[in-house]
């Protein structure tokens, strides 16, 4: 299968190179050429299958030109090694945890997959790869563990100073070896612009191989489809309509649910959750896209003002707006309202959700008032331990740190501060 660039001016290419440009020459996101519908079969007998053979059915026809099927199986093995429950709420609602992975973050599959993907194109090439992304919490600390040690790939991660929590920074900044983090002075927002301009860079396009670990990268934000259809797995005896909603800030986990859903998976509905950076939300109120400068919360992963993948989910519906509000729903919700959120799920369950789950189930009983005859889910795509200070002041409990959490905390932090994106150009262009 080739993938081709949503800008239309670049030619198409394989997954391979779509992995390693990461993005297409005229700036375009890639995207799969095809999506062929999955036989009803395997729906019919999901319960029946493994994640790893869910996993495989779903992502081969985007991979198999590139990947073999025994080295895709290998590599879905070493990818999926933890489990993704769905944990009950209340009647109609669960959540799913994406967060028992190595970085206790949902983004460990897509990192993890991206990684093993590159390190098997590497084999026998002579030059090294560079792997160039930007974070806003989360995505750093996954990149920085799924590619610690692979051979030939070295890993810059820009991330705003301050502007991430204090376990989060420590997943990125303590690693060494091939992980070098840069602490950059200004937004998410600051630190995006600042790799895509580096890809439009031809002085270090033509010195070095550069490609991006964010959910632009198909091989990053593809594999995200698995926690739905392994959701799916799990909630299809429930007998009523499937909903779920998703935290999103740079929406590349809502749009890969949405891939799952062409692939054929019976789901009424998604939510798009957002907390006051409400571009999205807006747009599905108005019909257009206003992208602005981003603002902190304590929902800091979905500190976005542009969502890079927002195009992608657009292109999926044609840029059809009414089909598109048919399929997807958007709500903002403010910091006071999330901790709301917390204490509520905390006091009604015992449950313990972190920030960007708590706005997730937001949206969701925003959108059962409505449609109250629905199964709903909403992910809770980070342990609440990675937001500490937030949760603990929030619910009253102490949090214990998990083993993936114990082996950063006393590691010292290393990173290179820097304000401009010449900054940028020069650390790379010198190492």
């Amino acid at each position: 299968m080739n993938f081709y660039s949503l800008n239309k001016q670049a030619p198409e290419v394989s997954f391979r190179d779509a992995v390693i440009n990461g993005i297409a020459p005229d700036r375009g996101l890639y995207f799969p050429e095809s999506i062929t519908p999955l036989p009803d079969s395997f729906f019919e007998n999901i319960e029946e299958l493994s994640n790893q053979e869910i996993a495989f059915n779903a992502i081969h026809q985007f991979v198999s030109d590139e990947i073999p099927n025994e080295k895709l199986k290998e590599i879905l093995v070493n990818v999926l090694d933890f489990e993704f429950p769905v944990v009950e709420i209340e009647d109609t609602i669960a959540t799913l945890e994406l967060f028992h992975g190595p970085t206790m973050a949902f983004k460990d599959v897509g990192a993890r997959f991206m990684a093993n993907c590159l390190g098997y194109f590497s084999e026998g090439e002579s030059h090294k790869v560079t792997v160039l992304v930007a974070t806003s919490g989360d995505t750093g600390g996954a990149v920085a563990n799924g590619f610690l040690g692979v051979m030939g790939v070295k890993v810059v991660i820009l991330y705003p100073s301050g502007k991430v929590s204090d376990i989060q920074e420590r997943q990125l900044t303590t690693l060494g070896q091939n992980i070098t983090a840069l602490e950059v002075d200004g937004t998410f927002d600051d630190c995006q612009k600042m790799v895509k301009t580096a890809f439009l860079d031809e002085q270090l396009l033509s010195n070095m191989q550069l490609t991006s670990a964010n959910s632009i990268n198909v091989a990053r934000w593809l594999p995200q489809l698995f926690y739905f259809l392994f959701a799916y797995k799990q909630a299809k005896s429930q007998g009523i309509e499937i909903v779920f909603s998703v935290p999103s800030g740079n929406f590349g986990n809502i749009c890969a649910g949405m891939v799952a859903q062409r692939l054929g998976m019976p789901v009424k509905h998604f939510v798009a959750a957002t907390n006051v950076n409400d571009t999205v939300p807006e747009f599905m109120k108005t019909g257009t896209y206003n992208p602005k400068p981003s603002t902190a919360t304590i929902s800091n992963a979905m500190d976005v003002g542009d969502p890079s993948n927002f195009i992608r989910i657009r292109h999926l519906f044609q840029d059809n707006f009414d089909t598109l509000s048919e399929n997807l729903s958007s709500f903002t919700f403010s910091d006071e309202k999330t901790r709301f959120a917390m204490k509520a799920i905390y006091n009604d369950s015992k449950y313990i959700a972190d920030p960007h789950g708590a706005v997730g189930y937001l949206g969701l009983k925003k959108y059962q008032e409505k449609h109250p005859n629905t199964y709903g889910i909403f992910l809770e795509t980070a342990h609440p331990v990675k937001f500490l200070d937030v949760v603990e002041e929030t619910i009253p409990e102490k949090l214990a740190i998990p083993p993936q959490i114990q082996k950063v905390m006393g590691k010292e932090k290393k990173s290179i501060h820097i304000a401009a994106y010449q900054e940028l150009k020069d650390f790379l262009l010198q190492n």
